[in-house]
């Protein structure tokens, strides 16, 4: 058997004001930090130790990686830094207030956008340009669905998460709500439709237990 956790970062200043965010970078909040140094504890105290932890290109990510990495004294390890785990991109709805947007937009739209699989937020006009992704030759997108957010991750899962996990290696990945609901619904096989009920919280572990083709033998949120 072979353990994969998957962590999402402490509060945010845009978790705080609830704002939507994604690949603009906003720190962690003071109850951030606590939360990613309890979620540390709580991982230490399951005595796992890690070959790999893998987080994405932003900053709320890392920081909570450096403060869990610290809590359970493994700070050793290989750092994998991606920006394919990246939150997914809102688009135009980057750094607007979601009860003003749902109050703008209507309950229904609102709920598409933030939680279906399909439907892609309003997109920004032009794309930023950040020296993180240029210098890999990578477009920032001008908005994803959660769909579109989830082709983008699965060949980081494919070349670098997987073929560790096969190796008997446990693996850490430390990224956001979105990215970790589409490596959740490929792990646990959640159909389109009802992804939309799954909440990955601030701060709280979730460790599965894999088998040798990787599917799960055991979960617990930490």
């Amino acid at each position: 058997m072979v353990l994969l956790t998957l962590m999402r970062h402490g509060e945010s200043l845009a978790n705080a004001n609830n704002v939507f965010t994604g690949w603009n970078d906003v720190p962690l909040t003071d109850n951030g930090i606590a939360q990613a140094h309890v979620a540390g504890q709580k991982i230490r105290a399951t005595g796992t130790l890690f070959s790999d932890v893998h987080t994405s290109f932003l900053i709320r990510a890392i920081d909570t990686t450096n403060i869990v990495l610290d809590e359970i004294e493994q700070a050793f390890i290989d750092e994998h830094k991606s920006w394919r785990l990246n939150e997914r991109h809102y688009g135009a709805l980057r750094g607007q207030n979601k009860q003003a947007v749902k109050q703008r937009v209507g309950e229904a739209q609102f709920v598409q956008w933030r939680r279906s699989f399909d439907a892609v937020p309003p997109l920004l006009k032009q794309r930023d340009h950040d020296y993180r992704y240029e210098r890999l030759g990578v477009l920032e997108p001008l908005g994803e669905s959660l769909k579109m957010a989830y082709e983008r991750i699965m060949p980081y899962w494919v070349d670098s998460i997987a073929p560790r996990l096969l190796d008997n290696h446990n693996q850490l990945v430390i990224a956001h709500g979105s990215t970790l609901r589409a490596l959740i619904k490929y792990l646990e096989r959640i159909d389109d439709q009802s992804i939309d009920k799954v909440e990955v919280l601030n701060g709280a572990p979730i460790q599965y237990e894999l088998d040798g083709q990787l599917n799960i033998v055991n979960k617990q949120i930490l």
